[in-house]
C-alpha cells in the first residue's frame, strides 16, 4: 500500500479488540460468518485474533487466513518469539498476511505493569520486528497507550523500528483519554521529528473511553494518519474502540474537508452491524449514528413536513447509502397533519378534507396514549371515523 495516498485503510479490530469487551466472545463458526461480511463490506485489513491467546484463537486465525479471500488478514502476537511465531504459522495460508507486534509505551505502564526502564523497551521493540519481519514482510507496530507517552520517547521508539522494517505505526490511545485538537499536534509531531516516517503508514487507535474515539480518529487524520483501527458498532474493552461506520461515514460524508477517502461499500454497514449485534447479543441503540433505528427517523412535526419537501433539511446522508430501506416518519405525538396524510397516502386510502380533519383528532387523541402508532393503528382510526359517520347520517324515511 502507498504510504502517501489520500486513501484511508479501514483496519478491522472486531475479531480481536472487539471481541475482547465481555460478553462479546464468538466461537469459530461465529467469527468466520463475521469475517466473510467484513470481507464483502471491503475493509483493508482484518485483525483475526490473538493466536497465542488460546487453541481456539489460533484455529480461528488458520480458518479465516485459509477462507477469506481479499483483505489482509493480520494477528496481533506480543514482542515474544513463541507469540511471533505461533501467529505467523497461523497465517501462513493467508494470500495476504501481516503480523501485529506491540510494546506498552507509557511511564505509567513501564512503571506499575511492566515495571521495565524506557531503555528495555526499545530493546524489546526492536527484537519484536525484526523477528516479525522473518516471517512476514507486512509488520505493523503497535504503541499501547501511547497518548500518555512523552512524544520524545515515542518518537525514538518509532525511528527503531522504522529502521527494523516496520511498515505501519500505530498509535494508540489505549484508554481513551487523548483529546482531537492533542491528537491531531501529536501526529504532526511524529510527522516532523521521525526521520524515515515518510516510508511508513501512520495509524489511529482509539478507545471511547471519554465518547471520543470517532473524533479522536477524525483528528488523527487531520494530523497525518491514513490507517483507522475500528470494530462494527465501536464494539471493544470497556466503553468501547472507534466505530467502523461512524468514522466511514463521517469521511465519506465531509470529503471535501477530509480530503481523503476509503474503499468501504457503505451499502453493506447496516447489514453488518445486524450481524455483529445479533452474534454478540449486544443490542444497537436506537439513537447509535448510522446504525440505530432512529437515525433515520423522524417524529417531529415540522421536521416531517420539512423532509416531504426535501429531505436534506434533516438528512445528511441517504439511508440507502448505508444498507437502509429508507426514512422513516414516525408517527407519534409530535407529529402533524404532513405526515399523517402522507402515510394515510401511501396505505392507498383517500379521505376527504373534513373525513381527514376528524382523523387528525383522532390520531391526537390517541397518540398521547401510545408512544407511536403503526399503519394498523391509522387503519383502524380510519375505520372508526367513518363508522362514526355513518352513524350520523339521516336515515332514509
Amino acid at each position: 500500500m502507498d504510504c502517501n495516498t489520500d486513501r484511508v485503510v479501514i483496519f478491522d479490530t472486531t475479531l480481536r479488540d472487539g471481541e475482547q469487551a465481555p460478553g462479546c466472545s464468538m466461537t469459530r463458526t461465529e467469527k468466520l460468518q463475521v469475517a466473510h461480511a467484513l470481507c464483502a463490506l471491503r475493509v483493508d485489513v482484518i485483525e483475526a485474533g490473538f493466536p497465542a491467546c488460546s487453541r481456539g484463537d489460533w484455529e480461528t486465525v488458520q480458518a479465516i487466513a485459509r477462507e477469506v479471500q481479499g483483505p489482509i488478514i493480520c494477528a496481533m502476537a506480543r514482542c515474544k518469539r513463541e507469540d511471533i511465531e505461533l501467529a505467523a504459522k497461523a497465517l501462513q495460508d493467508a494470500p495476504r498476511s501481516r503480523l501485529l507486534v506491540f510494546v506498552p509505551s507509557s511511564s505509567i505502564h513501564l512503571k506499575y505493569k511492566l515495571k521495565m526502564a524506557q531503555e528495555e523497551i526499545v530493546r524489546t521493540a526492536v527484537e519484536g520486528v525484526r523477528i516479525a519481519r522473518e516471517f512476514c514482510e507486512d509488520v505493523q507496530f503497535g504503541l499501547e497507550d501511547a497518548s500518555r507517552t512523552d512524544v520524545e520517547f515515542l518518537a525514538q521508539i518509532c525511528e527503531v523500528v522504522i529502521a527494523e522494517g516496520a511498515s505501519t505505526i500505530d498509535i494508540a490511545d489505549t484508554v481513551g483519554y487523548t483529546v482531537p485538537e492533542e491528537f491531531t499536534r501529536l501526529f504532526r509531531y511524529l510527522r516532523k521529528n521521525v526521520r524515515g516516517i515518510e516510508g511508513v503508514r501512520l495509524a489511529a487507535h482509539c478507545h471511547n473511553d471519554l465518547g471520543m474515539a470517532v473524533a479522536n480518529s477524525l483528528a488523527a487524520v487531520v494530523g497525518g494518519a491514513r490507517h483507522i483501527d475500528c470494530t462494527i458498532n465501536g464494539i471493544g474493552e470497556r466503553a468501547g474502540n472507534c466505530s467502523l461506520e461512524e468514522v466511514v461515514m463521517a469521511l465519506k460524508t465531509r470529503e471535501k474537508f477530509f480530503n481523503v477517502s476509503t474503499g468501504i461499500d457503505t451499502t453493506r454497514l447496516h447489514p453488518t452491524s445486524r450481524l455483529v449485534s445479533s452474534i454478540t447479543g449486544i443490542p444497537i441503540a436506537r439513537n447509535k449514528p448510522i446504525v440505530g433505528e432512529n437515525a433515520f427517523s423522524h417524529e417531529s412535526g415540522i421536521h416531517q413536513h420539512a423532509m416531504l419537501q426535501h429531505r436534506s433539511t434533516y438528512e445528511i446522508i441517504r439511508p440507502e447509502d448505508v444498507g437502509m430501506a429508507g426514512s422513516n416518519l414516525v408517527l407519534g405525538k409530535h407529529s402533524g397533519r404532513h405526515a399523517l396524510r402522507e402515510r394515510v397516502t401511501t396505505l392507498g386510502l383517500r379521505l376527504e378534507e373534513p373525513e381527514f380533519n376528524r382523523l387528525f383528532e383522532e390520531f391526537k387523541a390517541l397518540a398521547d396514549e401510545k408512544k407511536e402508532l403503526s399503519d394498523l393503528d391509522i387503519e383502524a382510526l380510519i375505520l372508526r371515523v367513518r363508522d362514526r359517520a355513518s352513524d350520523v347520517q339521516p336515515r332514509a324515511l
